[in-house]
């Protein structure tokens, strides 16, 4: 999760569990959603000499049909937003803030498996081929079902000025087809600058995003959106993306938005005093979502049952959640722990995600009530919206293999975690079932506790995909969580899928 951008430049250890921890040298740019595990670099690197440069628009280009309908196979394009939007001191501006955790150099070129992860690094590491196992991908695969015909969105400050060749490794080490990857920048970007902790962290970001989106629809467009996002105070990063993404929508660019950032709600500017406007005036986007039928995700968090305050390093000492997870009209995806063998295959049950690195975000906002589709719940969320909605692998004590050659010290293979890795593979998920439906499923709220109330009669007897996760809580920061449980809770929502089912179900009820 991305939160205020008022803290320090530089890179440290990841904030353990425990007391809130004060600023100090590595916390800017590195967040909540997005947890850097290690960088285990190749013993020869890549070089960036003979990449195609991406080709953009001439800079104070204007949104317009005639741009849209030119976005085709691998393009690049700029679109420039109509007015630059300036906050009042103290707004809060998502940005990314990624533990950063001391690089780990292998002198490998290749990934390791998850045996040899744990004998190097004291973790599990997995692979995308052992989550499409793990998430029951092949028979979908099998009948043809891989994303074809859809796009998904994502949207991610400044991006990776490397993602194209990234992705084309990253497939290449895994056997994936390469996809159709589009590039949008809205607005003036700055220009990249290597070592930047802030651009760093959301280009690391943004390589997750793409890389694993594309590993679970390989059939599916990519458009990664990239905004400029300022990093002072009082310069709010939301409006930029939130216009990008209504300019996506409006021109018909996208099926699935992905959103791998936030901010506490507790953060905007008058909430203290019941003051909501701030925020509300940002969710214009997912109405027009909404509207025309667009699926909008976000990462529930990486602070368990608390947040950032505005510093950006602290934690609230009570519970808290971050928008726009917390909002009626997105999809919040929680995380889950899993132990899986070298094969994909599950050694026991997943768990909700909370270790030493950060936990599944989850919980009420102060914000939004309960919405109808949530009327089912109304034991467990009061009048109040809850979250996390699904799960899926998020867990640093499990993360995920991603290949990025943007770094100064070189081109790298690296192990992620958080709701940032979570957010993408279910935005994959969707688009699957979008191909089942053969059209947009929109919002699948409605759909999706359709499904959970059905998971719950004789054990599933209605094939609805959806696997409870019943164990671990959503503790972190000395801010006791929620507990896992059958049925619908607020450390994992309706728990994870089983994707063989969950995708043919989500197409027939959303339809």
């Amino acid at each position: 999760m991305l939160p205020s951008p008022r803290r320090p430049t530089g890179r440290r250890a990841p904030r353990p569990a425990g007391p809130a921890q004060p600023a100090g040298p590595g916390r800017a740019a590195r967040g909540k959603r997005l947890i850097r595990l290690a960088a285990l670099t190749a013993a020869l690197a890549f070089p960036a000499a003979g990449l195609a440069a991406a080709s953009t628009l001439p800079a104070g280009t204007a949104p317009s049909a005639s741009v849209a309908g030119h976005l085709g196979t691998g393009a690049a394009a700029t679109i420039t937003s109509a007015a630059a939007f300036r906050a009042a001191a103290g707004a809060t501006a998502p940005i990314p803030a990624v533990a950063g955790a001391p690089v780990i150099r292998l002198g490998s070129p290749e990934p390791l498996s998850t045996a040899q992860c744990l004998s190097a690094v004291k973790l599990r590491c997995y692979s995308p081929v052992q989550y499409r196992v793990a998430y029951d991908l092949g028979p979908l695969y099998s009948a043809g079902i891989t994303g074809k015909n859809r796009t998904i969105v994502i949207v991610d400050s400044f991006g990776s000025p490397t993602i194209r060749h990234d992705l084309q490794v990253f497939d290449k080490q895994w056997g994936f087809p390469n996809p159709t990857l589009d590039i949008l920048s809205y607005g003036k970007l700055p220009k990249f600058s290597p070592g930047d902790a802030t651009m760093d962290g959301w280009a690391e970001e943004a390589t997750l995003d793409v890389e694993y989106a594309h590993a679970i629809a390989p059939g599916a467009k990519i458009l990664l959106v990239e905004t400029p996002t300022a990093e002072t105070e009082g310069v709010a990063g939301f409006p930029d993306m939130m216009q990008a993404e209504q300019w996506v929508i409006d021109h018909n660019l996208g099926d699935v938005i992905s959103q791998s950032f936030g901010a506490t709600e507790n953060t905007f500017p008058g909430f203290s005093r019941s003051s909501y406007s701030s925020l509300r005036g940002l969710r214009y986007a997912f109405a027009d979502a909404a509207r025309q039928h667009v699926t909008v995700l976000a990462s529930s968090g990486d602070s368990g049952a608390t947040n950032d305050e505005a510093d950006g390093a602290t934690l609230y000492p009570y519970r808290a959640v971050s928008w726009p997870s917390s909002d009626p009209l997105v999809t919040s995806v929680g995380g889950t722990q899993l132990l899986l063998a070298q094969d994909g295959n599950r050694i026991q049950p997943d768990r909700v995600w909370s270790d030493t690195y950060g936990a599944s975000g989850g919980g009420v906002s102060s914000i939004f009530t309960r919405p109808s589709y949530q009327d089912g719940v109304t034991a467990v969320v009061g009048d109040r919206r809850g979250i996390p909605d699904i799960s899926m692998s998020a867990a640093v004590t499990g993360g995920c293999w991603i290949y990025e050659s943007f770094e100064p010290s070189g081109a790298s293979w690296g192990i992620l975690g958080g709701t940032s890795e979570a957010t993408p593979i279910f935005a994959g998920i969707v688009a699957l079932a979008d191909q089942v439906a053969g059209h947009r499923l929109g919002d699948i709220n409605p759909a999706l506790y359709t499904l959970g109330r059905l998971s719950q009669v004789s054990s599933d007897a209605f094939g609805t995909g959806i696997v409870d996760v019943t164990s671990g809580s959503n503790s972190y920061g000395r801010v006791a969580g929620y507990n896992a449980a059958p049925g619908y809770n607020l450390a994992s929502g309706w728990g994870t899928v089983d994707a063989a089912r969950f995708v043919p179900a989500l197409a027939h009820v959303s339809s």
